[in-house]
């Protein structure tokens, strides 16, 4: 195990946003080993840095880098694929809005995320580069996981066979008991915070809920440390232990329950407690109502019954035996611990996008099955053919523009939520209209290229719609949130 040793006065830099201040640690660092330990000191501001320095703040602008596709949208944040200009280097941008960090209490947040990321020194963990600020954002230069997200894999695989699933859990295995030896929560692990380096290894990612045990090897500044309790609700719905549901404190045990319902859903495609509400996925975890595809192995089964065990000090990894109870599991009989970077990784599904696709095929959602709520593409096809005659909506259109896909939606704001028609055209157009008021259309910027229109799908209801200036959050409760993704990459693509 590595152990950071670190001083505990760090140089602090204060952003000025709209008259408050927001630390963020800032200082340059180098490291040393000796005798598998690795050292870290603090350098002066203006000594050169040498190799091993993490995460320094530079003096760059976002005009130093040429933008790419939308990998991910956060609450406060957006992570996007940008090449440094001068040397060419991709990294993932993680651009963060300071007025909504500070209106919204975020800053010990984005502080403690930025410091424990400088601290972390696995293969298995994303790394941070160097972090820079302007005017209205902070930026965090984040390893670029070409691969994309496990979830990904997942979705366009339909399921993970058992050796696909066996070399990722492995990996996530290792790198989060590096996490949890170094004291640390993670608190978020799900698929889409596994990303894939481009030759397919797993990097574990957002530590934007990461939380520090009473003993931890990691160095956090006072004011940099979350301010909420152990036992607060953070996450995402479906992969939430019972004991926080139940307001206990978090353990090692929330991120091995989490890895739990990782397992089941490489495995079967979803996630063991999913529903049509998160009310009523809580209603499941809590009663631990638990049910295996025939199709799962003995193996399988045993190693996530275990590690869904209501009892947090009963999971695998949380007790006397530590890890070794999960990595000598009969499951993962043949994996050499000692050498996963060296293991062929499974081959990468990719995206097909080409121009032979057309609308037709905008309802798939993978050849093993259809969207969640069972309909075809035929089927979305005539329901908007059926909506689009209704004149209500006829006067939104142009001379022989005609409607290709039409759902009564939510779009989501940061307090309130309203129900829009949200329509798609042939022209292309993209937009919504309020259907009581029939007020003038909200045309959503259309562009052909993803990078300045591209469909992040949250879940089966929830998906976004990511343009240059902003970011609009929808939820169909018809579970057509991948249907609406397609459609749009479909006319993008024509």
């Amino acid at each position: 195990m590595r152990i950071f040793l670190l001083s505990r006065t760090l140089l602090c830099f204060c952003f000025s946003v709209h008259g408050s201040s927001l630390p963020v640690l800032s200082e340059a660092v180098t490291y040393t080993r000796h005798s598998n330990v690795l050292l870290r000191h603090r350098e002066e501001k203006n000594v050169s840095i040498c190799w091993g320095s993490r995460a320094p703040q530079e003096s760059f602008t976002i005009k130093d880098f040429e933008l790419g596709k939308i990998y991910g949208v956060g609450s406060y944040s957006k992570v996007v694929r940008a090449k440094k200009k001068d040397t060419g280097k991709v990294y993932a941008l993680k651009i963060m809005d300071k007025k909504f960090i500070t209106k919204e209490n975020k800053t010990a947040y984005v502080k403690l995320e930025r410091i424990v990321l400088d601290q972390l020194d696995h293969p298995g963990i994303v790394r941070l580069f160097f972090t820079f600020q302007d005017a209205l954002s902070l930026y965090m230069a984040l390893e670029s996981c070409e691969g994309g997200e496990l979830f990904d894999q997942i979705t366009r695989k339909g399921r993970l066979s058992e050796d696909e699933t066996r070399f990722y859990a492995a990996e996530v295995v290792d790198a989060l008991e590096y996490i949890h030896k170094l004291g640390l929560l993670h608190r978020d692990i799900k698929p889409e915070n596994l990303l894939l380096s481009s030759d397919g290894h797993i990097k574990i990612a957002d530590f934007g809920s990461v939380k520090p045990m009473q003993v931890s090897s990691i160095t956090v500044l006072p004011n940099a440390a979350s301010d909420d309790k152990a036992c607060t609700f953070v996450g995402t719905a479906a992969y939430v232990p019972p004991e926080v549901l139940n307001s206990s404190p978090a353990t090692v045990g929330n991120d091995l329950w989490a890895l739990g319902c990782t397992l089941y859903q490489m495995l079967a495609g979803t996630s063991p407690f999913k529903d049509a509400s998160e009310w009523l996925t809580f209603q499941r975890i809590i009663a631990r109502d638990l049910r295996f595809p025939d199709y799962f192995c003995d193996e399988a089964k045993d190693l996530i019954d275990r590690l869904l065990d209501v009892d947090p000090s009963k999971r695998p990894g949380a007790g006397p035996d530590g890890y070794a109870s999960i990595k000598n599991h009969p499951f993962f009989k043949g994996i050499d611990w000692d050498n996963l970077k060296a293991l062929k990784p499974p081959p990468l599904a990719l995206l097909r996008r080409n121009s032979s696709r057309n609308l037709s095929h905008a309802g798939d959602t993978s050849e093993r099955h259809t969207g969640g709520n069972g309909e075809s593409a035929a089927s979305i096809t005539r329901l908007a053919s059926i909506d689009s005659f209704d004149s209500k909506w006829q006067q939104f259109l142009e001379p022989n523009e005609s409607i290709l896909m039409i759902s009564m939606v939510k779009k989501h704001q940061t307090l309130t939520s309203k129900k829009v028609q949200l329509i798609l055209t042939n022209k292309p157009k993209l937009f919504y209209v309020n259907p009581l008021k029939l007020e003038a259309a909200v045309n959503i910027v259309w562009s052909d290229n993803p990078n300045e229109l591209s469909v992040q799908v949250v879940s089966p209801t929830n998906f976004k719609i990511c343009t240059p200036k902003k970011i609009l959050s929808f939820e169909d409760a018809k579970q057509r949130a991948l249907h609406w993704k397609k459609a749009i990459e479909a006319l993008q693509d024509q």
